[in-house]
């Protein structure tokens, strides 16, 4: 008799049916997360719909255009009701405000320059809530992230998605190849959002024309400055704006206004050259400006690296990659220099400006779509 065939996998990767398969799904209320479910549920999958109250309800009602505010639960409520799955609202207020907001503030004080969605995936969603997922006895946890997961001959690999305008891997660099088994991401290999709306409506949701969030969920309107000192009351000290070459320039009402590459609102007018913020000196709270080259940097240094490589990250001197230092930027060719298992410096083969203490930087391959992973710069050199 011939061999029994091995169990074919489900769309999933699972080696069982769909109806077998139970999968915790992160809404968020917008629709990307929305047609995930959807969709999931569509193909028979024991969809189980998880939404995080993540920062104070009152206030979260009023607040539009945030992920995971208030009208956000609600629009995942009713795409949960007409699917007909089970959806759960978890308070993780006091998780996000110490694992998140808390950072966050204590970043732009030490004149860094924080990435706080990066820090709620890595602390919050695919940590904490990913251990709920497995206390709900799922098989794995599905996101509405643009971002691609490929099995490889070493194990799942973290891909770009294929809509370069989509692509979320800057901000989920940080995630472990532990995390990566269980997670999935149905939407990584569509070519549009436009796919992914036409979807909502032929599932009938509600959402299929909510606007994307664009703010950060806690920060009303991008005013950082005002989060700050509704946090740590009087922690905008006055100070002085000098120029690189030791000329004070003005004065300032607090260095967490300003970051690294800022050109307007300075309120140095007056001056024949164009000045850009290029270094923050919380100590003696200064803050340095001086003409557009001096943001120019080739070398940085990166910490707290998470690797996603197939070898060991030190197993090697080097490593040609290209990486990204702003989410809004492409990746640039760059040398890759281990000094430990979490650090290393990275060298720039073009320079770049504006590269800021608390931004990531993220690993990319050469050529193709691979995430090899990245770090958090902690500080930056000329040159």
């Amino acid at each position: 008799m011939p061999a029994p065939s091995a169990t074919a996998l489900n769309s999933l990767g699972l080696p069982k049916p769909p109806s077998e398969t139970r999968v915790v799904v992160a809404m968020s209320g917008g629709v990307d997360s929305s047609v995930v479910a959807a969709l999931l549920k569509d193909e028979g999958y024991d969809v189980i719909g998880v939404t995080l109250q993540l920062y104070d309800h009152g206030a979260a009602l009023a607040k539009k255009n945030a992920c995971c505010a208030g009208v956000d639960i609600h629009d995942a409520r009713r795409v949960a009701e007409a699917m007909g799955f089970p959806h759960y609202v978890l308070d993780y207020e006091n998780i996000f405000r110490d694992a998140v907001i808390e950072d966050f503030a204590d970043s732009y004080l030490a004149g860094a320059t924080p990435v706080p969605c990066i820090r709620c995936n890595e602390r919050v969603k695919f940590r904490d809530l990913l251990e709920t997922a497995r206390d709900l006895d799922a098989d794995c946890m599905a996101t509405g992230h643009y971002i691609q997961r490929f099995v490889g001959p070493n194990g799942p690999e973290l891909h770009r998605a294929a809509d370069p305008a989509r692509d979320q891997s800057y901000f989920l660099f940080s995630t472990t190849p532990e995390q990566l088994d269980f997670l999935r991401f149905p939407l990584g290999h569509l070519k549009t959002k436009d796919e992914t709306r036409a979807l909502a409506r032929r599932f009938g949701l509600e959402v299929a024309d909510k606007p994307d969030s664009q703010d950060i969920c806690f920060v009303p309107e991008g005013n950082y400055a005002s989060v700050i000192e509704k946090l740590r009351p009087g922690a905008a000290e006055p100070g002085e704006i000098v120029h690189a070459d030791g000329r004070v320039l003005g004065r300032h009402e607090g260095v967490i206004h300003y970051t690294i590459g800022q050109r307007r609102g300075l309120g140095i007018g007056g001056l024949s050259e164009p000045l850009y913020v290029v270094r923050l000196d919380v100590e003696t709270r200064q803050v340095i400006v001086g003409p557009k080259e001096m943001l120019a940097t080739r070398f940085v240094p990166v910490g707290e690296i998470n690797w996603l490589g197939d070898e060991a990250f030190t197993a090697r001197p080097e490593w040609h990659l290209s990486v990204k230092v702003r989410s809004t930027r492409p990746p640039r060719p760059a040398i890759v220099r281990p000094l430990s298992p979490t650090r290393a410096e990275v060298e720039l083969l073009s320079p770049e400006e504006g590269v800021s203490p608390g931004q990531a930087c993220v690993f990319y391959a050469a050529e193709g779509s691979r995430v090899f992973g990245g770090g958090w710069i902690e500080g930056r050199a000329a040159g």
